[in-house]
């Protein structure tokens, strides 16, 4: 898990070779005007998820892990938790792996939890379970798809 100011980006462009096209899209987009729903940048091997929606309790924000795409999440409106754990410390599975949306959660608590604001960014590898969109109110966000 990567947590940082957007100014940082440019640190983390030789983790992946399409993170520096992906941080270029989110710094050169009008993120406000984005519509919720996909929009793609590279077809599936790299794409943006916007969406609007209100926040959750802790408790039913649930640990998720991808397999086939890193995310990069960025908050354009608000404030939003995540609870984070080590993927290899989770144990609780609401069920199988969804091998088609890349997604298996689960109900662990999370190690820690940490927030973000705009101008921020959070970078979750499949060696990370998260639970996003823990907080009070509503949030616009981005989620950079990036294949693996």
């Amino acid at each position: 898990m990567i947590f940082d100011s957007l100014k940082n980006r440019a640190q983390y462009y030789a983790l992946h070779p399409r993170f520096e096209r992906a941080f270029n899209y989110i710094v050169s987009t009008d993120l406000e005007a984005l519509e919720p729903g996909r929009h793609e940048i590279d077809g599936e091997d790299l794409f943006v998820n916007v969406i609007e929606c209100p926040l959750k309790q802790p408790r039913e924000a649930k640990l998720e892990v991808h397999d086939r795409y890193i995310d990069i999440q960025v908050v354009v409106r608000g404030r939003e938790r995540f609870g984070w754990s080590e993927r290899a410390d989770v144990r609780q599975s609401l069920g199988a792996f969804d091998r088609e949306k890349d997604i298996e959660f689960f109900d662990d608590e999370p190690q820690t939890y940490y927030e973000l604001k705009p101008g921020q960014f959070t970078i979750f590898m499949p060696e990370d379970a998260h639970a996003p969109m823990v907080g009070e109110g509503e949030v616009k966000k981005l989620i950079v798809k990036v294949r693996r």
